[in-house]
């Protein structure tokens, strides 16, 4: 574990680690340039060639467009205005006293399961898990008479080892990871791969589906692995007087809730109603259907998940009185971007990147040769899809975010796969299972440091070490099992998500 850890350190911030490749891209695409390749570029019909990224042609191309490369890379405004909804609902409230509520009135023998699920639940206001439903976890457990130390494990299961799961509502992820797998796949040296478009929803029937598996293995490892254990082996020390307690709902968040409540079905119901007609503008023009790539309804995934926040967020506001007028929302949406810094910081050198390792032919090389190798050895699509989902695992322990590392590797894997026939959906879906089962044994998690604070209420002595391996069962488990369910998906042919496709090209 501490060679996990020191090595993990010693890695350059993920916005640095792009500049760095940026400019190992340029020494590279200058070095191979003038290297004679046989294998053959199917949008030239010409055997390929890496391109000088250094000639002085290619240099002035690549500043003249530097702006315009940032402002067009699509995970940008995808992140940033699904944000700017979140984050008023946060900011007021709303979301914060939801999860209270469902917490409150859950039995004390589904402790442990509502406990996970609310954990993915959380994702749809990003970190707000973290910071509101482990520490709840902790609370509620011991105020149950169990270890709190248990309750922290349950919730950090959810929250961070279930990030790729989600509970019938899109998280920010979604389309986030979808932008980044769009990008990649036009680095096929496939024509068609230039227009392919990425729905956001594209993972969603899976990962749906997985908030059952990541429940359900919460609950049993929580009850009768983990909880055991601790009762054996770790006292809880911390200073009763001291120790928090779970604040029961005020009359006017109960008030807030219930007509935020009545305001989001409301506006479900006429989404419902609006869409439903064979004639409804949502549909797409061509083929009028609802979940066509070119329909309304699939592009505008993004301003609805705003939407379906912003109203809610701004009825509770008003009615629980956390918003006291027009301006509180805006500050809210301006709190919501004032923490996105660091992510838009990080997005302009990836975008860079992404530009000039497409624009090198360097990802098409590697795509080919990769699938050419591929190819050779033979392996069943199943162990090569299982090899993604470890690649990632390993990849996790040291590079946190989960859109830089999908920037890192789908670059490469989405174009190689494709040319094995394997759609970018799925290879996707494969990373997330990795990305997601490895998350909560990381020290380089930004809130790994935060997490053992919230152990030290309760247990003092508590460290990296004791929280990784208080961890680790549940990241072998969900690395296990998760990946054999979506290999279950691939050999049964259940479609991954809306729009999505086992195969490239889709089948027509």
């Amino acid at each position: 574990m501490s060679v996990i850890e020191v090595a993990g350190n010693k890695l350059p911030d993920p916005a640095i680690l792009f500049a760095l490749l940026l400019a190992l891209v340029w020494a590279v695409s200058w070095a191979m340039s003038g290297l004679v390749f046989n294998e053959i570029d199917p949008r030239t019909g010409q055997a390929i060639q890496v391109k000088n990224l250094l000639a002085p042609t290619a240099l002035t191309d690549f500043t003249a467009k530097m702006v315009n490369i940032f402002v067009t890379f699509p995970p940008l405004g995808v992140v940033l205005v699904a944000m700017l909804g979140l984050g008023v609902a946060e900011y007021t409230g709303f979301i914060n006293a939801g999860l209270r509520k469902i917490l409150a009135i859950t039995p004390r023998v589904l402790l442990t399961p509502v406990l996970v699920a609310v954990g993915v639940l959380s994702h749809v206001a990003v970190d707000a898990g973290y910071v509101l439903v482990i520490p709840l976890g902790a609370v509620i457990f011991y105020a149950a008479g169990r270890h709190p130390l248990a309750g922290i494990a349950a919730a950090f299961a959810g929250v961070s080892g279930g990030f790729s799961a989600t509970f019938f509502v899109p998280s920010s992820l979604d389309p986030l990871l979808a932008g980044l797998t769009q990008v990649a796949a036009r680095l096929s040296s496939d024509p068609a791969a230039a227009s392919l478009v990425i729905n956001p929803l594209n993972n969603y029937y899976f990962t749906t589906a997985s908030t059952l598996l990541v429940v359900l293995i919460g609950w049993f490892l929580t009850d009768k692995v983990i909880e055991p254990r601790l009762n054996r082996t770790t006292p809880v020390d911390g200073d009763p007087a001291g120790l928090p307690k779970m604040d029961a709902l005020q009359a006017n968040e109960i008030k807030g809730l219930r007509w935020a409540g009545i305001a989001m079905l409301a506006s479900l119901a006429l989404l419902v109603f609006s869409f439903m007609p064979e004639g409804s503008a949502w549909r797409s023009p061509d083929t009028r259907e609802l979940t066509h790539s070119s329909a309304p309804l699939m592009q505008s995934i993004v301003a609805l998940i705003f939407i379906f926040f912003l109203i809610p967020g701004v009825v509770y506001g008003y009615v629980a009185g956390t918003a006291k007028s027009h301006r509180d929302i805006v500050k809210g949406m301006s709190h919501a971007m004032s923490g996105m810094g660091y992510y838009i910081v990080m997005a302009f050198f990836c975008a860079q990147f992404i530009y000039a390792f497409g624009q090198s032919n360097l990802g098409a090389l590697v795509a080919i040769k990769g699938a050419l190798w591929l190819k050779e050895m033979a392996f069943p699509m199943g162990v090569t899809l299982t090899g993604i989902v470890l690649l990632t695992g390993m990849v996790n322990l040291f590079v946190g975010s989960a859109s830089a590392k999908w920037a890192l590797i789908g670059a490469v894997m989405v174009p190689m796969l494709m040319e094995l026939g394997v759609s970018p959906d799925m290879t996707q879906a494969a990373y997330r299972v990795g990305d997601s089962s490895t998350n909560i044994i990381t020290p380089l998690l930004p809130y790994f440091p935060l997490i053992i604070v919230f152990c030290r209420k309760y247990v003092q002595s508590t460290g990296i070490g004791t929280l990784i391996a208080l961890m680790l069962p549940y990241s072998l488990a969900l690395l296990t099992l998760w990946t054999m369910f979506l290999l279950g998906f691939w050999a049964l042919d259940i479609p991954l998500g809306i729009g999505s496709t086992y195969t490239y090209p889709a089948p027509a």
